[in-house]
């Protein structure tokens, strides 16, 4: 149980790690969106690669699986780069893992999950907890596009995590769904002339973005998604925004008031209930 808590801890930082490089990269034109993408995809693929190789993994073959895996993480890949560029980082941020706690919740429910009160109750409070912190204030004009296209990067990353819970060799799914998705963006991305005015700054954390904080970090996550009820998967995810919102005020000098610090411990809150539901 303490290996799994801390692999599962390890992810959600890698997960919030993608949301601070990409603001970093995008947010400041060092490269567009769709670049930082097809990038991110395609230092992932390689450095997954060889890791399948070190550790004499095969990849991912099954038709079936490739097309979802590859076709869900392409959806999250474009969805989260583009919306970036119209949403602030918390609306972002709120509307991604509400859909992925949706998609996932509601797919739990289809297959016939009955998850406790006190796991739903946990749920609830971790979401108001995150909306509480995240729900922009005052005259805040919100861009419908962004919303838009940071919902399908939710809808697609909820399709992901729950096709990962059938894969009998996580890295060598992550592997392939790596390998397809960069094939399908990346000529996509020259065509489009993605790469024209990217600096050497906004590869390097595309690059970093691809290879640690996405390759690595989701090869672990698919290998702990089976041990994960989709209601936990869900839930804990909440986690990653308030942990990329402390990282930006450590990192990139982001304030931090006292409405982000009672956040924080509702979420916090709302997913320890959750845990403990799972253990009782």
């Amino acid at each position: 149980m303490l290996r799994l808590t801390a692999l599962t801890a390890l992810v959600m930082v890698a997960f919030a790690a993608n949301s601070l490089l990409n603001r970093a990269a995008v947010g400041q034109e060092a490269i567009s969106a769709v670049g930082f993408a097809a990038v991110r995809l395609l230092a992932g693929a390689c450095t997954l690669g060889v890791l399948c190789s070190l550790r004499g993994s095969e990849w991912e073959r099954n038709r079936q699986r490739l097309l979802i895996g590859a076709g869900s993480l392409t959806l999250y890949m474009l969805g989260f780069s583009l919306a970036y560029r119209s949403l602030d980082a918390g609306l972002g941020a709120l509307v991604l893992f509400g859909v992925v706690q949706v998609t996932m919740f509601g797919w739990g429910l289809r297959a016939g999950a009955r998850p406790p009160r006190l796991q739903v109750l946990g749920a609830c409070l971790a979401f108001v907890g995150l909306a509480f912190v995240l729900w922009p204030t005052g005259a805040v004009q919100v861009s419908l596009t962004g919303a838009g296209l940071m919902a399908l990067a939710g809808l697609g990353w909820g399709i992901y995590s729950l096709a990962g819970r059938a894969v009998l060799d996580p890295l060598g799914a992550t592997a392939a769904n790596f390998c397809w998705a960069a094939l399908i963006v990346l000529p996509v991305a020259l065509v489009m002339g993605a790469f024209d005015g990217a600096t050497p700054s906004g590869l390097v954390l595309a690059a970093v973005s691809g290879a640690i904080a996405s390759g690595c970090g989701y090869a672990v996550w698919y290998r702990v998604l089976p041990q994960l009820e989709p209601s936990l998967a869900a839930t804990v995810q909440l986690s990653v925004p308030i942990i990329a919102l402390g990282c930006g005020a450590l990192l990139l000098a982001e304030p931090v008031s006292l409405r982000l610090i009672l956040g924080a411990a509702i979420v916090l809150a709302g997913i320890l209930l959750v845990i403990r539901a799972r253990q009782e």
